[in-house]
Order: structure tokens, then C-alpha cells, then sequence
């Protein structure tokens, strides 16, 4: 049963008697716990009609490039798979969502879709609200407790958040596997056109005119199996020394699931459900669901009720003060855009972070930090420095535009933190040096790695 509170109306028109229920899938791009689905299924049951299920290849969503569409296609195709096996109707179409999905909901007898945090996604659901004739639903799926429930207001820090969240865990952790009963219609005869063939991934690319950089990097695969190995493999050899192991970048202690988070090909409900019954220790699992629920889904509160999300001007009132105020200390290196983007410094710690996130799309949380954080030393106006730093990170990250990427950016300007002694070009916001990752972890190690 899905709760009330997942569920948001987004028009007051009716649900029309015509002949079938539309899903719009976007944001949880998965079979698996996948309460939109649940309940799309529950519906077009209750209705006793079909259900279709498409989903919109928009060429031109902002800063996405070739790696970050190539795994979302990967994980597509075992969707397209893995509904035809199950007689679910599914078809994929390239373009504009606020024209496509109207113009595929002209017969339907109500359009259900997922919920997305990220300005685009709320403006495409809200235009295609205004247009439609019938009703439209969203269901909130890709947060473990909706972000409006836990609530009403951005949160200071995790420490204002996290009790509100553990009040609620409880009630939100239920049961999200598919609805036991069949769809009452044979789905295999599909009412809407055919949609495009995803089968070739790199003529695809091609004929959208994607730039074929960066790279691919093959040795990340898309796809809910692809994920499930990950967490399996994670919970099995890695989360009982988690607590212990999390923070250094010379281990391969991390579970490597944010990329399927951020394309919604695994379920947050699902990771944490599968990490709670496991055998280890509860100091161990907390750590990691820590991370998992309070951190990922302050990320979420964030973009959610703070519209500045993306610039300098999210910041808290102090740390936006203090960064100013201190923008014309001295610097004793300064570097371009070119060269930090080829990972060009004396700073070798900073240059193999930045090679990690270029070659491998990906970058080690607590590395993040720091690299963000030399950003802003090495790039006189705070302001310039924070849309380099997310320039990068978008770019290059397979997390990046996402809630998590935007508040883990804005953590290293002085986000969901505190004042601290006031140091030059920082002012009052952390700072991180090279000589206390030295201290902490064999950082040699993580060099030679990357």
C-alpha cells in the first residue's frame, strides 16, 4: 500500500473513461521498487484498462554529456528487456517532454509519473499539468521519506534533520515490491506509436549529436543488475568495516550505488532495507545509513526549497559574508580554468582527485571535499570558483546534477556547516590541507592509483 503522503496531485482535472493509464517514468528508471509504478499498475487494475509506460530521451537536458547518456541507456535497455518478459508495454521517444508526453496523454485516462527534485524536472511536470486534459499524479519514489513530510522548510544542517527523519523512518520503510495482481488487459498490443530503438547506444549518441567527450568509460555499466551486484557485493565484503574504511580514498571501502541513485535505477527504500537485515554491526550500518537517508535526502530538501541551489547565492548569510569579505586576500598560487580541468597544480593529491573524476566519472566523497575546497583557494573570486567547481563536476561526475552533487559543492563553500576560526581567503569556512589527508591516509597510494 502507498502512502498518502508519496502522492501529489498536480491538477484538479479528472480521470477521464478512455483507454489506458500513461506512466510517464523519468526520475526512477526501474522495474524494482518502484512505487510509481506500484501504483500505476493498482490503478489501470481498478480502472480495468491497459497500461503504457514511455519514457522521453530529452537530447538536450543541461550539462549532461555522452557518459552520463550512455549509462542511462545501458540501464534502458535492460528496462525495455526486462517489461517484455513481464507484458508490459514500454516505449522509448526522443524530444521535448512538455510536447511529447501531452501529445501521448491525449487518449489517456490519466498520466502518473515520478517525482524529480531538480528545477527542469519540476518545470516539465508542472507545464504538462497546465496541458493536459486529465488528471496527472506524481508519486515520490527516489526519496526514502518524501521531502515535504519530513519538512516544511530548507534545513539548517543534518543535526536539524536528522531527528525529523528518525521519527518517520519507521512508517516509510514498508513494502515496495510490485502489486501481486495482473494488469486485467493484455498489454503486449501497445496503443501509443512505436518508440525509438535504443539497441546501439553509440549510433544513438551520434544521430543526437552528443560529443563523443568524455568518454564513455566502459568500466561503469548502467542497469538495476548492475546495481544490485554493486550493493550485494558492498553489504557481503565491505559494509562490516564500513565505519572504519569510508573515509579514506587509498581503499575501495565505498559503495559506488550514487550514479544508479542518480539515474534511479536503484531504489533508495530497496539499499536500505537490504543493509538493515544484514548481519553486521549496528555501528556499521548506521554509518552507512546515515549517509544513505539523512545526508542523501538533506540533498533533496535542499534543492527542493532552496531555488538557488546551483549558485553562490545558496549559501548561508555567513558563509557568503566571510567568503566575500576575504576574496582580495593573497593568494600564493592561483590557476586557470585550463589548467585545472587538466589536473595541472603542484598538488598532487588535488591533480590525482581530478584525474579520478575525468577518467573514471567518479571521485571519492571525502577527496570531493578537498578538491572543492582548493578550488576556492586557487581561484581569486569565491564566486568564479563555485561555478567552475560545479562546471566540473557536472561535466565529469556520473552523480553530477544531482541534489547530492549540488549540496556536496555547496558544502565546501560553508553549506549545512558552522563557523570556524577565521583563516585567510576562507574566512570563517573549513578548511582542508594536504599535510592532514598525510596525516590520516596513505595517500601515496591513492596517487599511484590514479
Amino acid at each position: 500500500m502507498i502512502k498518502s503522503e508519496r502522492i501529489h496531485i498536480l491538477n484538479d482535472k479528472p480521470i477521464l473513461p478512455d483507454t489506458f493509464v500513461l506512466y510517464w517514468m523519468q526520475q526512477a528508471q526501474r522495474i524494482e521498487s518502484n512505487l510509481a509504478l506500484n501504483y500505476s499498475i493498482d490503478e489501470a487494475n481498478r480502472l480495468q484498462i491497459p497500461l503504457e509506460i514511455c519514457f522521453i530521451l530529452a537530447p538536450s537536458f543541461p550539462e549532461a554529456t555522452a557518459r552520463h547518456y550512455a549509462f542511462m541507456l545501458e540501464g534502458l535497455q535492460e528496462l525495455v528487456k526486462q517489461c517484455r518478459k513481464m507484458a508490459l508495454s514500454f516505449n522509448i521517444y526522443m524530444g521535448d517532454p512538455t510536447v511529447e508526453i501531452p501529445h501521448l496523454a491525449k487518449a489517456a485516462a490519466c498520466l502518473i509519473t515520478d517525482r524529480g527534485y531538480l528545477r527542469i524536472q519540476r518545470k516539465w511536470r508542472y507545464d504538462i499539468a497546465d496541458v493536459i486534459d486529465c488528471s496527472m499524479i506524481e508519486i515520490e519514489t527516489d526519496s526514502i521519506i518524501p521531502v515535504e513530510t519530513v519538512s516544511d522548510h530548507q534545513e539548517y544542517a543534518a543535526r536539524t534533520l536528522r531527528p525529523k527523519i528518525h521519527r518517520l523512518l519507521d512508517q516509510f520503510l514498508t513494502e515496495d515490491k510490485l502489486p501481486e495482481a495482473r494488469l486485467v488487459l493484455n498489454q503486449q498490443i501497445s496503443s501509443l506509436p512505436k518508440g525509438i530503438d535504443i539497441s546501439d547506444i553509440d549510433n544513438l549518441l551520434e544521430s543526437m549529436k552528443i560529443s563523443a567527450y568524455p568518454s564513455r568509460g566502459k568500466e561503469m555499466k548502467g542497469g538495476t543488475s548492475v546495481a544490485i551486484r554493486k550493493l550485494n557485493d558492498f553489504i557481503q565484503n565491505k559494509l562490516e568495516r564500513y565505519d572504519w574504511d569510508r573515509n579514506h580514498p587509498d581503499l575501495d571501502a565505498t559503495s559506488g550505488l550514487s550514479p544508479y541513485l542518480h539515474f534511479g535505477q536503484i531504489s533508495p527504500i530497496f539499499i536500505a532495507k537490504q543493509v538493515i537485515k544484514s548481519e553486521f554491526s549496528e555501528e556499521a550500518k548506521a554509518v552507512f545509513l546515515e549517509e544513505l537517508i539523512v545526508r542523501r535526502e538533506l540533498s533533496l530538501n535542499f534543492c527542493w526549497f532552496n531555488k538557488h541551489y546551483d549558485t553562490f547565492d545558496n549559501l548561508p548569510s555567513w558563509a557568503y559574508k566571510t567568503l566575500l569579505d576575504h576574496a582580495g586576500d593573497c593568494r600564493i598560487v592561483t590557476y586557470s580554468y585550463e589548467q585545472l580541468e587538466n589536473a595541472d597544480t603542484h598538488d598532487p593529491y588535488w591533480n590525482a582527485a581530478q584525474r579520478e573524476m575525468v577518467n573514471a566519472g567518479t571521485i571519492h566523497n571525502y577527496m570531493r571535499m578537498y578538491w572543492g575546497k582548493k578550488i576556492l583557494e586557487w581561484i581569486p573570486d569565491p564566486m568564479s570558483a563555485y561555478e567552475f567547481s560545479l562546471y566540473l563536476n557536472n561535466k565529469y561526475q556520473m552523480d553530477g546534477r544531482d541534489p547530492n552533487s549540488f549540496a556536496g559543492i555547496a558544502w565546501c563553500f560553508g553549506k549545512h556547516d558552522r563557523p570556524w576560526a577565521t583563516r585567510p581567503i576562507f574566512g570563517t569556512v573549513r578548511t582542508m590541507t594536504s599535510s592532514g589527508l598525510e596525516r590520516k591516509f596513505d595517500m601515496q597510494a591513492y596517487v599511484s592509483k590514479h
